[in-house]
């Protein structure tokens, strides 16, 4: 059996790999859950040693804060210095010199293919990403855009598929519109699902065809609300032509999402920005970067990995998968470069509340790689121990800290003080908690402010008819900023261990899309 496509337990006919892998799956819930429950209790019985625990687990979190204050600053030069570069000049000097990483001539023999997977979104908003992809800088002789449509989405959506398909064909060296059937054994229904089969069609239709090496091709796997700032394809291939093993490297741009960012309420903007820097620190520790939304690959390694159509969380799965198949040796290589794309926006408060806390437990849903990436560690013996004792560590790490440790900084740590009884609350210990916590916290207020500045110099310039209260409202939209951790940090991802835990695999959901 080919382990490398298992999506979950029951893919698996041998019964004691499958009771294994059963065990794995438990694995996120179990520590979690295990260590929120273990501090309810121990706040009973061992309020002192609580307490104390409390404070230096939030001394540890003040420093990781600090040191990522660090990250996103440097992130954020970098990013500027990028869109300040003049990458067709960079990477004519790369003509000049021949150091090529691949066996080729010049840059422009690079093809960019770019893979737009949607279902039902407004006309709109697919002409706006069709619009920033025509007007992005890079040879469209060079460009092909496929449009990956969903067959299910129905006949309506077929048409638009086919309008746009003739109205924006003569900017590009090819325009595909591909309609992903329904039903197909063994998928599962999804952007991966989607984008897997746009794969084999435009392989089929256009690539073999036309004897294109496969080298040649970089394929960008776009959210449908994804824009590339203007010069993203030629620092793409820049970085393409120049790492030094381009065909076991995927790249990740960094994604802000500024294309909706003025009309959205304050706890969506709070979580959209709060992603962009999580991406801005992974940028600077590449060795823990793993493709997350929007990202592109060689074509090469998309078709000898196979991309994942089986499972929902595609973009990290195609790394794992690929990193696997190449016994370890590959790799993300962070473009400190941007795409801008939709933060969360439903019709009413209500309905945008609710898809924001669906979106963050799709992503938590991530927590899937952990039992695939353990599994498969134990069955490949070509990648070095203390490579695979470092991932499995980190990927545990991230997600038992995504789904626990908002709830112990900010609810669970007043624990001691509710249970520990008047024996504890006589204590100078109990008396000082509370006024030690306010003051880490209150020192941890300076990354707040540091996210504030970054945060306004990444926006676009507010919008007619947008007032300067928006503004003023951007500022103090951060006093959520713990409510929100709790809400839409700590909750989805619990929920989505929990549903790992029990067996009840998550569906995709695919986040809508709307423009007033």
């Amino acid at each position: 059996m080919n382990y490398l496509d298992i999506s979950k337990a029951s893919d698996i006919s041998n019964s004691q790999q499958r009771i294994l892998y059963r065990f794995l799956e438990l694995l996120p819930a179990f520590l979690s859950l295990g260590a929120l429950t273990l501090l309810v209790f121990l706040s009973r019985y061992l309020p002192t040693y609580v307490a104390i625990f409390v404070l230096v687990f939030d001394l540890y979190w003040l420093f990781r804060a600090t040191y990522y204050i660090f990250f996103k600053v440097s992130t954020f030069r970098r990013l500027q210095e990028s869109l300040k570069e003049d990458w067709v000049l960079k990477l004519n000097e790369v003509n000049k010199s021949k150091s090529f990483s691949l066996p080729i001539q010049k840059w422009q023999d690079i093809y960019q293919l770019v893979i737009l997977p949607n279902y039902k979104e407004d006309e709109k908003i697919l002409i706006e990403t069709l619009e920033s992809l025509k007007n992005a800088i890079y040879p469209k002789e060079k460009m092909i855009v496929v449009l990956a449509c969903e067959e299910r989405a129905g006949e309506e959506r077929k048409k638009i598929a086919q309008k746009l398909e003739k109205e924006y064909q003569k900017y590009f060296f090819k325009f595909l519109s591909t309609f992903h059937p329904a039903n197909i054994p063994g998928e599962a229904i999804g952007r991966g699902s989607n984008v897997s089969w746009a794969i084999k069609e435009v392989k089929k239709r256009i690539i073999d065809p036309l004897n294109i090496l496969y080298q040649n091709i970089l394929i960008s796997i776009f959210d449908i609300d994804t824009h590339p700032y203007p010069q993203y394809f030629l620092c793409l291939t820049y970085h393409y032509l120049t790492v030094e093993k381009p065909l076991q490297s995927a790249y990740q741009p960094i994604p802000v999402y500024n294309n909706n960012i003025w009309e959205v309420p304050a706890f969506s903007r709070i979580i959209s920005v709060s992603g962009t820097f999580w991406q801005m620190i992974q940028q600077m520790r590449p060795n823990l970067l793993v493709t997350f939304s929007s990202h592109s690959i060689p074509f090469q390694t998309a078709v000898k990995v196979k991309y994942p159509n089986n499972l929902i969380p595609d973009d990290s799965r195609i790394f794992w998968k690929a990193f696997l198949f190449y016994n370890g040796d590959y790799k993300v290589v962070p473009l400190y470069y941007p795409v801008s794309m939709d933060a969360v926006q439903e019709k009413n408060y209500w309905k945008t509340t609710l898809s924001q806390y669906k979106q963050l437990q799709r992503w938590a849903w991530g927590c899937t790689d952990i039992p695939y990436l353990i599994f498969n560690f134990l069955k490949n013996k070509k990648i070095p121990l203390k490579k695979k004792i470092f991932y499995t560590f980190n990927s545990l790490e991230g997600h038992f800290t995504w789904a626990t440790a908002s709830l112990t900084i900010f609810l669970f740590g007043w624990l001691p003080l509710i249970l520990g009884g008047e024996k504890f609350n006589s204590l100078v210990l109990a008396y000082n908690l509370p006024r030690l916590s306010s003051k880490i916290m209150s020192v941890a207020m300076v990354g707040i402010l540091v996210a504030v500045i970054i945060n306004f110099l990444l926006l676009p310039p507010r919008p007619p008819g947008k007032s300067r209260l928006t503004t003023i409202i951007m500022i103090f939209q951060w006093l959520l900023l713990p409510l929100t951790l709790i809400v839409f940090g700590s909750l989805p991802a619990l929920d989505a261990q929990i549903r790992l835990f029990l067996g009840r695999y998550l569906e995709f959901w695919p986040t809508p899309k709307v423009r007033n």
